[in-house]
């Protein structure tokens, strides 16, 4: 996306979904659809399948969906299982991948026809950059909502860190257990030490070293994306306000609360890898008796928070309703800048957002996003979607998608 060519014409020779294909997914016992390079709009009443169409593209990107945080809703009812293959092309070359989300067993992919051994082993075969109305809590919700962001584009950007995460989250999974069970034993034992502790340790060491990897990523890929972020509100808002994200980790304290410092100036937030699991054991030890007597692990990245600055204050809870959605679309434009630059420009996803949006903020998305290699944009209504991506238009009504 070049944000100083509105309205320029899309870039052919970038990635896009060719063909999609469901089956049991959703509200779609079967369905196949063509795609196109530049914008596609999917135009129909809510609740008949549009958004359903761009979480299944999402879904083969980042092996989640925006709308739910477990895989069964994915299923059609009355079915064992659901089926997305999806033709990607980039720069020319076509990749067809395949997903099978079953429900309460182990989910199956293939590249090319051929089986993979994990499902996220076909991780960067397709990348997105999806926004939609949920992406407001990136402002002003829990720190969940901003964490989740961070990691998933941290993945994007570097599909090994799908296994970084997922290790850490086993191993806080597991050191949680412990704890849970010494705590309860210690109020069954009316405040003796109670439950045995001895694996704690070895546990501290694997939380450490997982967690210094992870929050190691985190810190890299915001600093990276701190410069985008500004540029894209700067471009959304017209000049109106100044962006700033800085880090807040469970390990250093609220020092970050104070000032808009951003991540690349927070010397002690650095991205050794040593030092960064020396930090998480200290202050680890540091918790030791609050977590044995909570049951719960209160340090490392699961903890942790980023906050978004807008001048001098907080985005959270100072900004206004508009400034809240310019931050949002300016973090997602930004992610989408930040893949662009790292080379493989992302497939746009703008899931029914213009609605939400008055008309400038719909022109100027609509124009910093136009020469996309592929939008694809949901709506209710077609006139909510401005005429710099009218490009292929599909009707979605009652399970069927038809291009008109």
């Amino acid at each position: 996306m070049n944000t100083d060519r509105a309205g320029a014409p899309h870039r052919l020779g970038g990635t896009y979904v060719r063909h999609l294909s469901l089956v049991d997914y959703r509200s779609y016992p079967s369905l196949s659809v063509d795609l196109e390079p530049g914008p596609n709009v999917f135009v129909g009443p809510n609740g008949q399948g549009k958004t359903n169409l761009v979480e299944a593209i999402g879904y083969v990107s980042t092996l989640g969906s925006h709308r739910v945080a477990t895989d069964a809703p994915l299923v059609r009812a009355g079915a064992s299982r659901a089926v997305i293959r999806a033709a990607v092309v980039r720069d020319t070359r076509e990749l067809l991948v395949e997903l099978e989300i079953v429900p309460g067993k182990a989910n199956r992919a293939r590249l090319n026809r051929s089986p993979v051994g994990r499902p996220r082993d076909i991780l960067g075969a397709l990348r997105t950059v999806l926004f939609a109305p949920e992406d407001l809590a990136l402002v002003r919700g829990d720190p969940a909502e901003r964490r989740r962001f961070v990691d998933d584009l941290l993945v994007a950007r570097s599909p090994r860190f799908a296994a970084v995460r997922s290790d850490y989250d086993r191993v806080l999974k597991q050191r949680n257990a412990l704890l849970r069970t010494a705590a309860s034993a210690r109020r069954a034992s009316r405040g003796s030490s109670g439950g045995d502790l001895r694996t704690l340790e070895v546990w501290d060491g694997h939380l450490a070293a997982h967690g210094a990897e992870l929050l190691a990523g985190r810190l890299e890929v915001l600093s990276a994306l701190e410069p985008y972020v500004a540029k894209a509100y700067d471009a959304v808002s017209a000049g109106k306000g100044r962006t700033r994200l800085a880090y807040r980790s469970s390990t250093h304290g609220d020092a970050v609360t104070d000032t808009p410092e951003p991540v690349a100036d927070r010397p002690e937030l650095n991205v050794d890898l040593p030092a960064l699991t020396q930090s998480i054991l200290a202050a680890l030890a540091d918790a030791r008796g609050q977590e044995i007597e909570r049951g719960i692990t209160l340090v490392g990245p699961h903890r942790d928070d980023v906050v978004l600055w807008l001048g001098d204050l907080p985005a959270k809870g100072y900004a206004s309703h508009g400034e809240s959605w310019s931050y949002a679309l300016a973090l997602r434009l930004g992610s989408y800048d930040l893949l662009s630059a790292d080379g493989g420009e992302p497939v746009l996803i703008l899931d029914d957002v213009f609605a939400e949006l008055d008309s400038q903020r719909r022109e100027r998305l609509a124009g910093l996003v136009g020469d996309a290699s592929q939008v694809l944009v949901t709506a209710a209504v077609a006139a909510d979607v401005p005429p710099a991506l009218q490009g292929a238009h599909f009707d979605v009504a009652a399970g069927e998608v038809t291009r008109v």
